[in-house]
Order: C-alpha cells, then structure tokens, then sequence
C-alpha cells in the first residue's frame, strides 16, 4: 500500500470513527420528557377551546340502581391498595361508581415520568352483599379515591386525603376526624341561577421519590362554564399542609366565581340553640368565619343557621388568609360520642401571591338536620374573568385545630344572644331588642384582670341603635364578657361589630354577627 493510500484509508477511518457518536444519537430514541403539570393545562387549554361535552353514559345495570346500603357494602380490598411496590408510606385505594356517584373518572399512576390509566377489576373490590353477577368493563372508571398514610400512628395506615363527588377532596391531620370540605371551584353559589358543579374528570397521582414525605396529585377540571388544571402537593403532619396551584380557562364570563372554596356543616350552637328533643347541646362541622384582613385586622364571625339563605362578605385586597374553623374543642359541648365533633378539622386557607381586590364571602344556606352542608366560604374576585382568558393562582391549605395560635390577640371563646334586659324600658319580650353577649379570651386579656377598668368594649352597628354596653371579667375563661343591647325596627337587619381595647390599643380580633328582626 503507498503512503498516499494508506494516508486515505486513515483519513476514511478517523471519518468513519467521528460520525460513529452522530449515527448513534440519530438511531437512539428520543429521551424521555415526564409527565408534568405543564400537561394538564395544555389538556386543559384544550378542553376549554371544544364545546362541553355534557353527555354522562348510562352505569351498567348491575350498579345504575344501588340504594345507600348496597353501595355502601361494595369496599376496596385494603391487600389491594396501589403504590404498595414503592417502598413509600403511601397507598391509594379507589371508590366503586354507583349510588350519588355515577360519573366515571379516570385514575393514573405516574411512575418514572410515564402515566398509566388504573383499570377497573373487580378483584379490586369486595362486594358484601351486594351481588355483581356480569362482568363489568375495564374502562369502566371510578367514582374517586383516597390515599392512605401512618399519620397517627407509625404502624397503622390512616386516611390522609379522599376526592370524591365534583371538585371536592377533603383531608385530614393527626387526630383529626372528617368534617369540613374543601373543592377545586365553586360557581353561582350567591348567585339566583343555579349554582354550578366543576368536577374533576381525570386524575394524576405521581409516585413519590426516595425519602420525599409527600405527595403529587394532579386533575383535569371540566364544567359548562370553564376548564381547569390542578395541582396538589399534600405534606401529611399534625396539621396536614395541602399546596394547590390552578390554571382556569373559561368558557364564558365567571362573574360569580369562588377560588378556594369551603365547605361546612352548621345546625345549632350557643348562639343559635335550633335543637329540639336532642341531648346534643351543639351540632356543628365549623362554628365560625375567621378573616385575615391586609390591614393586619383579624375578623371573627360566628356562624348561624339562618331562616333564610345570607351571604356576608369581606372586602379587600391581597387578603392574609380566611378559613371555616371549629374553635370549641369541648367535648362537654357536643356530648356524642360517635361524631366526635370535637375533632372536626379547621380549614384556614393563605394566599400564594397576590389575589387583588375582592371579598371573603360566607353564604349559610337553612337547614332542617345536621346531615346537610349548609355553610360555604371562598374568595370571591372583584374582576370577573372572561371568557379566553388564562387564569392562574395558587394558595394553601392547612388542617388546624382550633386555631388559638392563629393571631396573638384575644380571641372570641362564645357568642350567646338573650333578651335586652334592663335596658330602659325595654320589655324583655320585645323581639327588636336583643342582648349579645361575647367572651373575649386569650392573647394578653388575662393581664388586665387584676384592674378591668382599663378594658372597654368597641362596639358598632349597621342599622338601629345601640341601647347600652358594659365589660366584666371572666375568670372561667380568663378574659372578659362584653355585652352589647341592640334595638331594631321591624323587618330591619343589622352588621354589628365589637372589640376590646385599652386605651388606643386593640386587644382582641374583631367580632361580627348578622342579625335580622324576622
């Protein structure tokens, strides 16, 4: 071989050997891009540029006419629970369709970035009584699901967070019971039209990572009105932290829209005593409103049960926080033993980032029995959205007890209301004027009970006139009672507003009550 070809034949060698690592990339598959939240909203984004698809297939027979009984005899088998192969404390178990849940859902598991649609089986579930006598398709969906975890216990797996019905989840911390609820959207809840209920269709559930303590949920919002993408990242703990981050798409104007919704329970309490022929001195899921306002102004509004459906609202801009909370924690409160209401869950729900100008709204809905969700709170923006827009905002939620370290003032222990007596010539009988009695307790109130003629009341109201006030110390609280006499006129309806001071300095959350002479 001459010097001229062997240089060639080398040459051709070192071509060859540089193209090599170039063929080898354009053979190799594409590397794999995981699935993320940035595919929800473009799924989201889509659906929202389709027209809605209102159509709900028909159940199969065998499950279209359970009653509450038979649905309730169909349970998941707890030795088939998903995500036992992780290693992680988490396991997910799924509800059966049929009874109040006939819209099926689609349930993925995200391992290693790719996800995979859970099929139906019926090995997945026992029956009880309940006898399923054809097969039922694969495709057939589920009603929702729950995540299981060792929060009170490390041996023991508790429910952490179930979705369920609509847009709603609800979750729970240590030694807590369910109670309250939270959902993805509400719509038209204040509103005359009827109100409207966004569900999630389709859900993500990512496989946690080595030693991460938490998980990530995602889902797919649909409704007539608008689509939504949803993030959930859910920290178990003594007071369980759920982080949700939302993309919304309307397909219309959202001039009633409420972000961040709650959703409680309220029969009866010590200042609205509905309960008849009962031992149960109280019944309720959440006894009251508690606002954070920008100005640093904490508002604390007792819930009631009202004769008719009220809307209450707070305005402001970039609120703090808001949250439907259960502040008694006495047992002696409530006397049942099976309900547990005493360890019913607070919701109190911060803002991430800026929400603008608008209002915390609580609506309270009539109820004649406890079984009812009669109490709704969320924030409701000044600027509707409008249709084509993309909307995103976030905020979290935490599962708190009674929330005495919420602030540092002193805060309201009981609301009570009694005939204005000795109030002039007032007759106790007379319906327009009424007695509110408030417990101020906490914060630095028991510093100024060895001389409680540095505390006043500052009281306010709306509409009538107010007849008298005075303070006195309580030492069963270790605080003070301030009451307050109210005289309306028949038919009138009153915001009244009261606090404690000493001198110019604030010493207590602010307490409002909506009263009407009916």
């Amino acid at each position: 071989m001459t010097d001229l070809t062997r240089r060639m034949a080398l040459a051709s060698l070192a071509a060859v050997t540089a193209l090599q690592p170039a063929l080898a990339q354009q053979s190799a598959a594409p590397p794999l891009i995981p699935f993320r939240f940035d595919d929800v909203v473009r799924r989201a984004r889509d659906l929202a540029a389709a027209p809605f698809d209102a159509s709900l297939p028909p159940l199969p027979e065998p499950i279209a006419n359970l009653d509450f009984d038979a649905y309730r005899d169909i349970r998941f088998r707890p030795d088939r629970a998903l995500l036992a192969s992780t290693g992680k404390p988490f396991r997910m178990q799924l509800f059966h369709l049929g009874f109040l849940y006939n819209r099926p859902i689609t349930v993925n598991v995200i391992r290693d970035g790719v996800p995979t649609p859970v099929a139906y089986q019926p090995q997945l579930f026992d029956y009880g009584r309940t006898k399923i006598e054809r097969p039922l398709p694969v495709n057939l969906g589920f009603a929702g699901f729950r995540l299981h975890y060792p929060l009170n216990n490390p041996r023991v797996l508790d429910e952490l967070v179930a979705f369920l019905g609509a847009s709603y989840f609800r979750f729970l911390g240590r030694g807590q019971q369910y109670g309250i609820s939270a959902r993805g959207l509400a719509l038209n809840v204040d509103a005359r039209e009827p109100e409207e209920f966004p569900f999630f269709r389709e859900f993500w559930i990512d496989v946690p990572q080595a030693g991460s303590e938490r998980v990530t949920i995602f889902a797919l919002l649909d409704s007539p009105s608008v689509a939504g993408a949803y993030r959930f990242e859910v920290y178990p703990g003594s007071e369980t932290v759920v982080d949700v981050g939302a993309t919304l798409f309307p397909r219309r104007q959202l001039a009633t829209i409420g972000l961040a919704p709650l959703t409680s329970m309220y029969f009866s309490g010590e200042n609205e005593r509905r309960i008849g022929d009962d031992f149960r001195p109280e019944l309720h899921d959440s006894d009251g409103l508690l606002v954070a306002l920008s100005s640093g102004e904490w508002v604390w509004r007792p819930i009631r049960n009202p004769a008719q459906k009220t809307v209450t609202g707070f305005g402001d801009t970039n609120p703090k926080g808001f949250g439907l909370m259960q502040r008694d924690r006495g047992f002696e409160s409530y006397q049942d033993l099976e309900a547990a209401y005493q360890l019913r869950p607070s919701y109190w729900v911060e803002p991430n980032g800026n929400w603008g100008e608008g209002r915390v709204e609580l609506v309270e809905i009539p109820t004649a029995a406890e079984v009812h969700d009669n109490v709704v709170a969320y924030w409701a923006p000044r600027q509707p959205y409008e249709a084509g827009q993309e909307v995103s905002f976030g905020y979290r939620i935490r599962a708190v007890g009674s929330g005495e370290d919420m602030h540092s003032g002193g805060k309201v222990a009981n609301t009570f209301v009694a005939p204005a007596r000795n109030s002039g010539s007032v007759d106790p009988s007379d319906r327009t004027a009424r007695r509110f009695l408030i417990d101020f307790a906490g914060g630095n109130l028991p510093y100024y009970l060895p001389d409680p003629g540095l505390v006043e009341v500052v009281p306010s109201t709306s509409a009538g006139r107010i007849l008298a006030t005075f303070v006195v110390p309580n030492q069963h609280t270790g605080g003070f009672r301030a009451a307050i006499d109210v005289k309306l006129e028949a038919g009138q309806s009153t915001d009244l507003r009261a606090y404690l001071r000493s001198g110019g300095k604030a010493l207590t959350e602010t307490w409002t009550y909506r009263w009407s002479v009916e």
